[in-house]
């Protein structure tokens, strides 16, 4: 199994590094535009693998796509971060240009690969990727999710003192800092529900942090994460390649799922080897309706800025 990243930033070469050491592909292919930093941060990686035991192949290339070629899966990670003084819509501007183009030249050598967007804003970006292409919307998959759920699993874990990996929980809607939605009602503990050992106050809490999981990073790093990105994004790569099935918050295009159309989102998706399996519908209260509702308006806003771009 082949996997491409494009974009050797931290975020793209983690994902790599992730997948190499877990073994998910035989081969990843790093890609990136700066001349020498794709092969650079790929034979730093390989020369990790007498030590950790990985026997995946990993090439760095500049700008060559040929070199993508027949690539199972195609994570794109390529974009800037909104700089002081920017507008939304010059960002978006920005990001779209170069993910259309990027989607564009790795399908031209990978027809059949399913892509997984990272490039923020990610469920913008999503949905560009899916309109501009015309490819069946399972092939079309926006990991931030997969990624705003482990944080809030991991606020959970911290205010139950229990370990994260015996927290069951789920972050749904936009993947932004006022768009998420954190499903405290449903997050449980080996099947209990957290709200039997947390206060309704402390998981109002836990949240409030998820929500703003990334900016306190960006505060802290004074730059965007890397680890926890990288790691699910490897965490969704092996569901597809491996075929696991497992349910993963992806942002994903939906025909009227949750009272919503023509808009990529973040909801509850079976997630195995033809990308998306299946959109699984959560019963939601009123409030999370309203909530969603929201969210959907609020990425709506955000893809109007596509109008110049789907052209």
């Amino acid at each position: 199994m082949k996997v491409t990243i494009v974009g050797a930033g931290n975020v793209g070469a983690t994902c790599a590094d992730a997948i190499s050491y877990r073994g998910i592909a035989s081969e990843v292919v790093l890609l990136d535009i700066k001349e020498g930093f794709a092969e650079g941060k790929a034979l730093d990686i390989m020369q990790c693998a007498t030590n950790t035991g990985f026997n995946t192949k990993v090439v760095g290339v500049t700008n060559d796509y040929s070199r993508t070629a027949n690539s199972n899966v195609v994570v794109i990670t390529s974009g800037i971060p909104r700089k002081p003084g920017m507008t939304r819509e010059e960002l978006i501007g920005i990001n779209a240009g170069i993910v259309k183009t990027v989607v564009e030249n790795v399908l031209s050598h990978s027809p059949n690969a399913i892509i997984v967007i990272v490039s923020n804003p990610m469920d913008t970006m999503t949905y560009l990727a899916l309109k501009a292409t015309g490819l069946p919307k399972n092939r079309i998959i926006g990991m931030g999710g997969a990624l705003d759920s482990s944080r809030f699993k991991t606020y959970l874990s911290q205010a139950l003192d229990k370990p994260a990996n015996d927290v069951s929980a789920m972050v749904i809607g936009g993947h932004g800092d006022t768009t998420m939605i954190p499903l405290t009602r449903l997050a449980a503990y080996n099947g209990i529900p957290v709200s039997q050992f947390l206060s309704q106050e402390r998981l109002d809490k836990v949240a409030a942090d998820t929500m703003v999981g990334g900016a306190t990073l960006t505060a802290l790093l004074g730059t965007s994460a890397w680890y926890a990105p990288g790691a699910s994004v490897a965490y969704l790569v092996d569901s597809i390649l491996n075929d696991q099935r497992k349910m993963i918050a992806c942002s994903v295009m939906l025909e009227g799922e949750y009272g919503q159309s023509d808009i990529c989102i973040g909801v509850p998706c079976i997630i195995g080897k033809n990308g998306i399996e299946e959109i699984v519908t959560i019963d939601l209260n009123d409030n999370e309706k309203a909530l969603f509702s929201k969210s959907a308006d609020a990425v709506r806003n955000m893809n109007d800025a596509l109008s110049t771009v789907l052209v």
